[in-house]
């Protein structure tokens, strides 16, 4: 278990985490996310132990974490932490970097271990590339593969797949969380993209300007936000007032992703749209209803200034929680 207890840390005298409390169970995969600068890629490096805390204290289990002020080599040895400047040795190969601080005393192991890294991370038929030769997203593949080569207990992800081509990310994330479920790695992932966690991860932790908003099971956050900033970090939101779609005079607000909206010829409440955005299988609409602009999912493109009908289901306004 890893168990983070009231830490806070500045860097000089600009704050920048206030106070942090979390535990996270052995095996769990945890997301972190939040706006940019809020603190993600700080706390990550807190836990594996590159940075030093004068407030609060963290424990793997009953081992105290200690910082760089502690340790002749900075960082612990049962994690690892995949920063975004990946850190390899640009002249030598990519299964010379994966194999890095593999042992040299078992070679036919230590080449069956680094050809398994390979076929997780696609990256076999550049085994004898040099990485000065790799694009910057297959360079985060092999730094990736170079993290995960000791099997570590705690795996530290800071944004993980940023620099990879959108038609290999999905396979990746799917080989690197079957692996990690597979050997019962725990993981925490920072991240700006929502498909990085919403499939994979258990818990998403949200921080903003260096505190903890909230902890939550990750579909539950998503299906239900509770705060304006939690919903718009997964994605486009929309406030919507109940009186703009219910009888009652009732002036509470709530929160409303665009495919949540639905379009129907037999509703009362109409739009006008403003402008319509392709994304791939449907169009983004931008619509105003009561001098209020509003975004929902269409199949295909409507023309400004196009009056449309649209409502939302009652289970959403009857359940969805209030702000």
């Amino acid at each position: 278990m890893l168990t983070v207890q009231n830490v806070s840390f500045a860097y000089n005298t600009q704050p920048v985490l206030k106070n942090i409390n979390f535990t996270i169970e052995k095996g769990q995969h945890i997301a972190l996310i939040g706006a940019s600068g809020c603190g993600k890629s700080t706390l990550l490096k807190i836990i594996y132990g590159t940075l030093n805390v004068k407030e609060g204290e963290l424990y793997w289990d009953s081992k105290k974490l200690l910082g760089p002020l502690f340790n002749l080599v900075p960082g612990e040895e049962n994690m690892k932490y995949l920063s975004q400047g990946f850190e390899l040795q640009p002249y030598r190969n990519v299964s010379e970097n994966i194999g890095q601080y593999l042992s040299n005393f078992e070679p036919e192991l230590k080449q069956g271990r680094v050809e398994e890294l390979l076929e997780i991370v696609e990256m076999t038929s550049f085994a004898n590339t040099k990485v000065e030769n790799l694009s910057g997203g297959q360079k985060q593949r092999v730094a990736l593969a170079k993290a995960l080569a000791k099997r570590p207990e705690l795996l530290l992800l800071d944004e993980p797949f940023g620099n990879i081509d959108n038609f290999r990310r999905s396979s990746l994330r799917r080989n690197l969380f079957r692996y990690l479920k597979r050997n019962k790695i725990t993981s925490i992932t920072a991240t700006h993209d929502k498909t990085d966690i919403l499939s994979y991860t258990d818990q998403t932790i949200v921080i903003q300007r260096g505190e903890i908003l909230t902890q939550k099971d990750t579909i539950s956050l998503y299906q239900n936000p509770t705060d304006y900033y939690i919903a718009s970090l997964f994605g486009e939101v929309n406030r919507i007032q109940l009186s703009s779609f219910t009888t009652l005079d009732n002036k509470d607000t709530i929160l409303v992703y665009p495919h949540e909206i639905k379009t129907d010829p037999n509703a009362t409440i109409k739009v006008r749209v403003k402008n319509t955005y392709f994304n791939g299988n449907y169009y983004l609409t931008e619509a105003i209803l009561d001098n209020t602009i509003l975004f929902f999912n269409h199949p295909y493109k409507l023309k400004a200034p196009e009056m449309i009908r649209i409502t939302i289901p009652d289970e959403i306004l009857k359940n969805r929680h209030r702000i």
